[in-house]
């Protein structure tokens, strides 16, 4: 009685297949738009970070502006205005360390149950599919986000330890060591602010990531999407415009 009463699983919701067969369900489609998301994913950041000397990204000029920030900070009698602007800097990689880190407790969560994904899959007509084939989707996007995660925290760390190397600056201008901390301070400021960035590409991608679970195609053209956005806000945008303003003078 009780074995008449048990029913099989539907195969969308299959646990028990092996890992090759599993495998063998993604097409040559599949694999062409994962190398494809890594590459943008790649690409996009070496290019932000190594722009032509003609039309540099927002990234690469705000780095300047850091510069002279610090350059700044040594003829500067009251400091407190530049330890407020850290403690935001730093505030904001908080929130997004701690956003990433949510973010991937959720989607390891839809791991251990992809139930509700194979649910709304079916709802949108998609082919049923075994529940790690699911997860195997879902992995790219815990990679994404853990990688976002790291950025973050060392991004965050890194902060920490521009505001240490700027609290170690001379009150004297004159003092010959004012200028090497002042630039031992602009790089670490630089390099955190680099690390920020990275973790939002990161987290850009990880949400284009999602729609590998409606299909390559999909993922293709959220992988096209992201690249879009990046490539406006880095070289198009209005903040772009406004920061070349000096230059074009």
């Amino acid at each position: 009685m009780q074995a008449a009463l048990r029913k099989p699983w539907p195969k969308a919701y299959s646990t028990d297949m092996d890992l090759p067969l599993t495998l063998s369900l993604l097409t040559h489609f599949d694999t062409a738009a994962l190398a494809f998301l890594l590459v943008a994913w790649y690409g996009i950041g070496w290019r932000i970070e190594h722009p032509s000397a003609k039309h540099p990204s927002v990234t690469v000029q705000m780095a300047g502006y850091r510069r002279e920030w610090m350059r700044q900070f040594i003829t500067r009698e009251n400091r407190i205005f530049d330890a407020q602007i850290i403690g935001s800097l730093r505030q904001g990689t908080s929130f997004f360390a701690s956003t990433s880190i949510f973010a991937l407790g959720g989607t390891l969560a839809l791991i251990g149950n992809p139930t509700p994904l194979a649910s709304v899959a079916g709802q949108l007509g998609q082919t049923v599919a075994p529940a790690l084939l699911w997860q195997l989707k879902l992995v790219a996007v815990v990679l994404f986000l853990t990688h976002a995660f790291l950025k973050f925290v060392w991004s965050h760390r890194v902060f920490g330890y521009c505001v240490v190397m700027m609290a170690a600056v001379p009150n004297d201008p004159k003092d010959p060591a004012s200028e090497l901390r002042t630039k031992q301070a602009a790089e670490l400021n630089i390099r955190a602010a680099w690390n920020f960035n990275r973790g939002l590409r990161s987290m850009y991608f990880a949400l284009g990531t999602l729609a590998w679970l409606l299909g390559p195609a999909p993922l293709v053209l959220a992988t096209l999407a992201v690249l879009c956005l990046l490539w406006v806000r880095e070289f198009s945008s209005v903040p772009h415009a406004v920061l070349s303003q000096e230059k074009m003078e």
